[in-house]
């Protein structure tokens, strides 16, 4: 970074700037647009102005459902004072960081590393160069009902940064160019493995049970989730990682151990059973929320997340198929309703991204609060219920009186006398306790739970939905709804359709209003209309792997061929010829200080190991040696990490599988009972490795093109040929009772 490159003039001399978020389409941004704070765009008009006048950038990323950036709204960005200081002495920007996650994750990891964590808003002072100097994410306001603590109130820090900008500005420029330096070699995920021409060893498949045996360590018995404290998030990432040991082949569970396996199969049924009854899920509407602020899942952040929903649903339904619980059948089917019922799933097509934690309690209240829609009093029970079914319902869903709201988790005191909803009893420990038959208690639980339902949608505004339609968070959702209608195919026909018909509408709504045709490349955002971001790497990825499910629901081969178009077009732009693996940006981004790879899990899965799945899935399907050997170099781009933090890789670890045991790819030719019923128990298992395709005279056009094997098959023969390695033999029995054999010989 070169200091001259700053125009040396007095940041006093510049003329004023206007607030300009009415510009953007996101509601996040939008909502900002009446501070007194002249919020800037990011762009090249923003970081030329402070280039030209020589002041600080100040970013402030966050999210529409973000609680805590409304607060810091409230206290300080609505605040004359700080809008003061901001527009005298600063470039103020806001960004929405499900639009740019680019640049959200390098500001992130520059505050993770500075102090340890991290979280939204995320805020940064930067110079106009864009090296960071100081960051950290909420910081009381003014007048701020937060207790200060050792917490530096956002006036102080802002006259501190202006008067060490002013009077030191030289140390500024060097700490940032020297930071930014740090920050490079800190955010080397993905190329470390292949420095220097290294050839990669392999992954063994024992880093498997080095991740499950971090997962046992911190998996919390009394409180079933991850990990043994609070705060507690779903990371259905892991969830699924660690489900599918259980199915995959079984030399896995000759590495891992069969009671390990049993035993990580236990922890995830635990770990869904107590979300699935706490706190964090809507237990009167549907949908879960984003994470727990407490220990037992009893109090969420309220917010509800479309990428949350998208990751629960897959991880309930092979739960489901692992137990054939019909508590998971049910969070299977509410989770879904949620996706494809308003006001989640868009008239157009596509999915929204997230319903706000804040909201008002009624309409005629001026402040909102947090939990407001989703919280009840004892009183508001008696007067909706009746004063038997009250009591009923209380002792079922842990409604006390006082509340069961700990004062230490009410900051704002906005959940005084509030309770928030969780499963503590049984229709059969209801009846003994009050009297009653089960089915009495069965019909007051079933009908009260409608009258709050109708009473919460009469009389309480709803939370303010983020009506952004994010790839990304699409693919996840048609991937999920795909498997859900295959699995469901048989036992619901009904339901199966509904949630097919969704998913199939959310990709032609995708295709026609975010994806280029001509270039084979996508849009990230759409609101009232295209955005103007180009898609990152996770777009692609979700996007493909969505399709892929979707493929293997419908056998419409025209889904297959997209993700085929889209998978050569994610190769093109992110693909590091030099280090293998996937950037999350292209390389011709000129607003970011540095190009990142995205490895881990987090709150989403990692780029790269959904982007090494789909290349190990389109290579099986599509008989693709290319994209198989992408998959193998995309793992082991990552070799180094993984190997000594496995468990942050769990989206990795089917490809780990794949590269040792291989991966099949079942293709059912012709039509008949015998494969309807192998398909149908194909489905009725969990998801583990392996692909399906069906070609019959009628079907399969592209896919008998494309790949040769298929192609050489006879399309009307009744059949099952499985394939690996380039060779297909028969497996589908000519006795209905050979058939339970085959299925399993496909996994």
């Amino acid at each position: 970074m070169d200091p001259s490159a700053s125009t040396v003039i007095s940041g006093d001399t510049a003329p004023p700037l206007k607030n300009r978020l009415n510009e953007s389409r996101s509601p996040y941004v939008r909502g900002h647009m009446n501070n007194p704070v002249a919020w800037q765009l990011w762009g090249p008009e923003a970081i030329a102005y402070a280039k030209k006048y020589n002041k600080l950038i100040f970013i402030s990323i966050g999210y529409s459902a973000c609680h805590w950036c409304h607060v810091m709204e409230r206290e300080s960005f609505e605040n004359n004072e700080v809008a003061e200081l901001l527009n005298q002495h600063f470039v103020p920007i806001k960004i929405d960081r499900e639009e740019r996650p680019d640049i959200d994750r390098i500001y992130m990891n520059y505050v993770q590393a500075t102090t340890g964590s991290g979280g939204w808003p995320l805020n940064a002072f930067i110079t106009p160069d864009l090296g960071p100097i100081f960051g950290g994410t909420y910081w009381p306001g003014p007048g701020s009902t937060m207790s200060l603590g050792n917490h530096v109130g956002f006036v102080d820090i802002l006259q501190k940064i202006r008067d060490v900008w002013q009077n030191q500005q030289q140390r500024c420029l060097d700490s940032a160019q020297e930071i930014t330096t740090q920050l490079r070699e800190f955010s080397q995920d993905g190329n470390i493995s292949r420095s220097e021409g290294a050839e990669h060893d392999g992954l063994e498949l024992d880093v498997l049970e080095e991740a499950y045996e971090h997962y046992a360590k911190k998996y919390d018995r009394l409180h079933p989730g991850f990990p043994k404290g609070a705060p507690k998030f779903p990371t259905p990432s892991n969830l699924a990682f660690l489900i599918k040991l259980s199915q995959y082949p079984s030399t896995v569970a000759d590495v891992v151990g069969a009671q390990e396996c049993t035993h990580a199969n236990d922890m995830v049924v635990a770990t869904l059973n107590a979300m699935n009854k706490g706190g964090i899920h809507d237990q009167i509407g549907n949908g879960f929320a984003r994470y727990s602020v407490t220990r037992d899942w009893s109090l969420p952040h309220f917010e509800k997340m479309l990428y949350d929903q998208a990751q629960l649903l897959p991880v309930y339904l092979d739960v489901y198929l692992l137990t054939k619980d019909p508590d998971h059948l049910s969070a299977v089917h509410d989770i879904a309703t949620y996706l494809t019922t308003p006001p989640m799933h868009a008239p157009s097509g596509g999915f929204f991204s997230a319903e706000d934690a804040d909201s008002l309690y009624r309409s005629s209240d001026k402040e909102k609060r947090e939990g407001a829609f989703y919280v009840w009093t004892f009183k508001e029970f008696q007067t909706i219920l009746g004063d038997r079914d009250a009591d009923i319902l209380a002792r079922y869903y842990n409604v006390k009186d006082e509340g069961n709201v700990s004062p230490e988790h009410d900051a704002h005191d906005e959940l005084i006398n509030q309770n928030v909803l969780a499963i503590k009893s049984t229709p059969t420990q209801l009846a003994k306790e009050f009297a009653l038959s089960v089915e009495e208690s069965e019909k007051i639980l079933t009908e009260g739970r409608a009258k709050l339902l109708e009473h919460r949608n009469k009389e309480r505004p709803r939370p303010a939905l983020d009506d952004k339609i994010v790839v990304c968070w699409n693919g996840l959702a048609i991937g999920a709804l795909a498997r859900a209608s295959a699995a469901l195919s048989f036992a619901d026909p009904e339901k199966s359709k509904a949630y097919q018909a969704a998913a199939e509408k959310a990709a032609g709504f995708i295709k026609s209003e975010l994806f280029d045709s001509s270039t084979h490349t996508l849009k990230r955002v759409y609101r009232e209309g295209p955005g103007d971001v180009p898609g990152f790497a996770d777009d692609y990825a979700f996007l493909i792997a969505g399709l892929i499910d979707l493929y293997e629901a419908t056998f419409n081969d025209s889904y297959l061929q997209w993700a085929d178009e889209l998978q050569k077009s994610q190769i093109g732009l992110f693909w590091d010829a030099q280090h293998l693996g996937f950037f999350s940006t292209p390389e011709d981004q000129s607003d970011l200080i540095m190009r990142l790879k995205d490895g881990m899990d987090n709150a989403e899965p990692g780029t790269n190991g959904v982007s090494a799945r789909n290349l190990d899935r389109l290579g099986a399907l599509l008989e693709d040696e290319d994209y198989a050997k992408k998959a193998q170099e995309t793992a082991s781009a990552f070799e180094a990490e993984i190997m000594q933090h496995p468990f942050l890789f769990s989206s990795m670890m089917d490809v780990v599988v794949s590269g040792k045991l291989g991966i099949r790819h079942s293709v059912i030719t012709g039509e008949g009972e015998k494969v309807d019923e192998w398909l149908r128990r194909y489905r009725e298992k969990p998801a583990v490795l392996g692909t399906i395709s069906r070609v019959a005279n009628d079907k399969g056009a592209w896919l008998k093109k494309r790949n040769q094997l298929v192609g050489s098959m006879d399309a009307a023969k009744e059949g099952v040929m499985v394939c690996e390695q380039g060779a297909c033999r028969d497996e589908l029995g000519m006795e209905m009772g050979s058939l339970g054999d085959a299925i399993n010989r496909v996994e």
